[in-house]
Formats: C-alpha cells, sequence, structure tokens
C-alpha cells in the first residue's frame, strides 16, 4: 500500500476507508497492518486470500475529509489542488493539475498542458512554493496562479 500522508502511518489514524472498485464505492474495515521493507502491508477485513487481495490493487484509499486537521493559512492538501487550473500572472493557461509529488524540499505539481499548448509541452513539473511561484490559490474556482515561465 502506497500512503500519501506526510508520515506514511498516519493513514491508520484515519478510519474508516472507502474504495472504489467497479464505479461503486465500498466500505472496507482494516484488520491489521504491518511494515515490510519499505512498503505497508495490510490486512481488511473479509479478504482471506491473495487472489481477493489482488483484485484490490490499484484501488485509491479514500478517508471522510472530515476527519482531517484543520491546515493553517496558505497549506492545502493535496486532494484540493488535484484538478486546479494552473495560470500565469498575465493569464496564460499551463494546464492542469493531475498529480503531486514529494522532492523532499518542496512539492512539485505535475501540471497536464492543454493539448493546444503555444510552447508545444504536455507536462510541466512546477514547484509550490507559495510566495515564490504560487502567487495566489483560489480553491472555490479551482485556479492556481503560478508566475512560472510557460517555456519550461
Amino acid at each position: 500500500m502506497f500512503s500519501s500522508t506526510e508520515n506514511a502511518e498516519s493513514i491508520f489514524d484515519y478510519q474508516p476507508w472507502f474504495i472504489q472498485k467497479a464505479g461503486q464505492w465500498q466500505h472496507v474495515e482494516l484488520e491489521s497492518w504491518r511494515r515490510h521493507n519499505q512498503d505497508l502491508i495490510v490486512k481488511v477485513k473479509g479478504i482471506d486470500d491473495r487472489d481477493e487481495a489482488n483484485l484490490l490493487t490499484n484501488c485509491e484509499i479514500v478517508v471522510d475529509s472530515n476527519q482531517l486537521p484543520q491546515l493553517e493559512e496558505d497549506d492545502y492538501y493535496w486532494k484540493d489542488l488535484m484538478g486546479c487550473q494552473v495560470v500565469t500572472p498575465s493569464g496564460y493557461d499551463l494546464g492542469k493539475v493531475i498529480d503531486m509529488m514529494e522532492t523532499g524540499s518542496n512539492d512539485v505539481m505535475v501540471v497536464r498542458a492543454n493539448l493546444k499548448d503555444a510552447f508545444g509541452m504536455k507536462e510541466r513539473l512546477i514547484p509550490f512554493l507559495h510566495g515564490q511561484v504560487i502567487k495566489k490559490v483560489d480553491l472555490a474556482a479551482k485556479v492556481i496562479e503560478a508566475d512560472w515561465d510557460p517555456g519550461f
């Protein structure tokens, strides 16, 4: 299992879990978990053999966002940034946030460029540095303003 929480084991503090399988949300209960090298191995109640467990491979685990701690100003959950349009201060549309990466020094947005991007870009990696690169985040409008050269 891969956890997107800052501390990987923090995912176990949030229950219940929900997974989407065949287009339907399902409630799953954690029975136990353990570390195996760099991985987290989980046992889900009612899943008793490897074939059943393999059916959950690549399923995304979701928790109720009401369980998450309140963030300080200018801090954001990655889930809230996903799908935001990223624009420059001059209004150039850099694309849409499709993923986030942690690099150690700062988070990085993976931005999928529009099909008709004037610079021929397919994806951009834009550091999420509030105040330096990131000038404004409007979650209600799903828009992030980034001072970023469209050619990169």
